[in-house]
């Protein structure tokens, strides 16, 4: 059966989406596109938009396709079991508002590696850094490829367009509306399309009562008496990947880490004017996204319960039943609102994170700071140089965003929320390590150490390390460890592997640790 849309329609729509997003983006850098505002958007950023902002950027593509598609397929996250993850990200902001942002805002960061700079040196500076770039361009591209592949099913290849060129449209359309205005421009965006996600999501419900004839009241009473209604899961023991203790432990390291530690996320709180307005913005933001989070769980229960009743065959993937539903079965204008968000849920993450590896590297790489000239013609020179080369390496991260994105194409099948989570446990873990080797010790890790007659920097060896005998024990856990699965929890693994190592490498000898904030 084919859409009830046509790929013309459809284009259509996207392409009156992007005109809004374009829109904005020239209202909003037209009087200011310098890296001060790329940046940080001179730290006048208002919190409530930017907390509506990150509720899209967090929930992204995976979360609209991938976790509605997981409540019914077995396995890790099945019914309404994601939600104690979700329970977890409420303990991982506390920790972020109450510990991380004050620090942040009194160092003064642009870049939050910096912090590592001034507390454990200049190779855990670098490591971390490169660590954030890996871990984001990995997780942007993940999104992106979701999103590329159903416009390539549904809209780009009835049309004979190849995936490779979808892929280059989709991203050449974020560094339109991102390369003059940088953070100013997204904090107003991803607002605008954080609202078409949510909206998307809330009437395809509505839609779905329609077709089951019934109101919300039924559909609530449709899910509590289905197989996808169980929220907790205690009884399956720590070899159930849905386990509530592992899932609620993982949801807060993944919070801590994912936002607290990732310069995607901070950006955007960094760009507020002082931290009080930061925290205001994490308090509003968790809570919402409980909601929201629940709204899609609620979504993907009806899915199922929907291709039930009118005999729909499930997809062989999970991430295609929303898609598949919302653009064949349902009404036409069902489709219009999935498109619409589908395409928020994309760009809302990938555009902040094209914005945030630019700067990450500028920062931590290139080591853009503010103009210091002895003359205001000095000063002017210099602005426009840096400005020249953020343009240059904003383009250059597009084009890596293209090559990864291709290389994803030639993998395998699994849900791409799983292998989201599983590639941030093993590039993540390190961050995880280095920030919490800096903030709860105040140890100084050696310079080097050798390796028969070779010398190498014992930070770098341990962060290297870490990650690659965290991903062998995950391979073999369940032999291991008796059935025993770590999931999620490869985060923790990892990033204790790479605490340790750092002490085990220690001099003992204390440095001054920066005061905790007031």
């Amino acid at each position: 059966m084919q859409s009830s849309l046509s790929p013309y329609t459809i284009l259509g729509i996207i392409a009156a989406y992007f005109a809004v997003l374009i829109t904005i983006s020239f209202v909003t850098s037209r009087k200011d596109n310098d890296n001060a505002s790329f940046f940080l958007a001179g730290r006048k950023s208002p919190w409530p938009l930017v907390a509506i902002g990150m509720i899209g950027a967090s929930l992204s593509g995976v979360t609209f396709i991938s976790v509605p598609g997981a409540v019914g397929a077995g396995g890790a996250n099945q019914a309404l079991s994601y939600m104690q993850v979700v329970f977890g990200y409420l303990l991982g902001y506390l920790f972020i508002a109450t510990v991380l942002l004050p620090l942040y805002y009194r160092l003064g960061l642009t870049s939050i590696y910096e912090y590592l700079r001034d507390r454990i040196g200049w190779h855990g500076y670098k490591i971390g850094a490169f660590y954030f770039l890996l871990s984001r361009t990995v997780g942007a591209s993940f999104r992106l490829f979701l999103v590329a592949m159903v416009l390539d099913g549904f809209v780009t290849q009835p049309l004979g367009i190849p995936f490779g060129v979808t892929v280059a449209i989709t991203i050449l359309l974020i560094w339109l509306y991102t390369f003059r205005g940088g953070i100013r421009t997204i904090v107003y965006t991803d607002t605008f399309q954080t609202v078409c996600l949510l909206l998307a999501a809330g009437l395809t419900i509505y839609f779905i009562g329609e077709a089951l004839e019934t109101n919300l009241g039924g559909m609530v009473s449709l899910i509590y008496n289905s197989d996808y209604s169980q929220l907790f899961f205690f009884e399956g023991g720590w070899s159930d990947p849905n386990n509530f203790f592992k899932q609620f432990l993982s949801g807060a390291l993944i919070t801590i880490v994912m936002t607290g530690l990732d310069q995607d996320m901070m950006q955007k709180n960094l760009s507020m004017p002082n931290f009080r307005d930061a925290q205001k913005n994490m308090a509003t933001f968790s809570i919402v996204l409980v909601f929201a989070n629940l709204l899609f769980l609620a979504l993907g229960a009806l899915l199922y319960i929907y291709a039930t009743r009118v005999g729909l065959e499930i997809p062989p993937s999970s991430d295609q039943l929303y898609p598949s539903i919302a653009l064949r079965s349902l009404p036409p204008i069902a489709g219009v609102v999935f498109i619409l968000g589908l395409v928020a849920a994309a760009y809302s993450s990938a555009d902040s994170a094209l914005t945030a590896l630019t700067t990450s590297f500028c920062v931590d790489f290139l080591g853009m700071r503010e103009a210091d000239g002895d003359s205001e013609a000095d000063k002017t020179l210099q602005v426009a140089t840096m400005t020249r080369q953020r343009l240059f390496v904003h383009v250059g991260f597009s084009g890596l965003l293209f090559l990864v994105i291709m290389a994803f194409s030639l993998i395998g099948d699994a849900a791409v929320i799983n292998s989201l989570f599983k590639a941030a446990g093993y590039t993540y873990g390190p961050l995880l390590g280095l920030f919490a080797f800096g903030l709860f010790t105040n140890l100084r890790v050696r310079e080097v150490v050798y390796l028969g007659r070779i010398k190498v920097p014992a930070l770098v060896l341990i962060c290297l390390l870490a990650p690659v005998i965290s991903m062998a024990v995950d391979a073999y856990s369940a032999e291991l460890l008796g059935g025993f699965q770590f999931g999620f929890l490869i985060l923790a693994f990892n990033g204790l592997l790479t605490f340790l190592g750092l002490v085990a490498l220690s001099d003992f000898s204390e440095v001054d640790v920066p005061a905790p904030p007031q």
